[in-house]
């Protein structure tokens, strides 16, 4: 999955990116990954976790706006 385009992984959701850094941390456990493939996967990784630190951040704001009973707004999930 390592050769996978970007637009394919910005489709992910936070369940799709935590199962592929498991793929990715699984990949670079192994033996015989070359150091150029450690460090793309490594590059890729670091996209995921921000991308999902930002998913849990909205949904924390969404949640606290529903328990303020404030005034809720559609969650964007989109990855840009």
């Amino acid at each position: 999955m390592a050769g996978e385009g970007h637009e394919a992984r910005d489709e992910l959701g936070l369940e799709g990116r935590i199962r592929r850094l498991e793929e990715i941390l699984a990949r670079m456990e192994t033996d015989d990954v070359t150091l150029e493939e450690a460090l793309s996967l490594f590059e890729e990784g670091v996209a995921h976790v921000r991308r999902a630190e930002t998913i849990l951040a909205e949904t924390e704001l969404r949640v606290e706006e529903l328990l303020n009973g404030g005034e809720t707004r559609p969650m964007e999930l989109d990855d840009s």
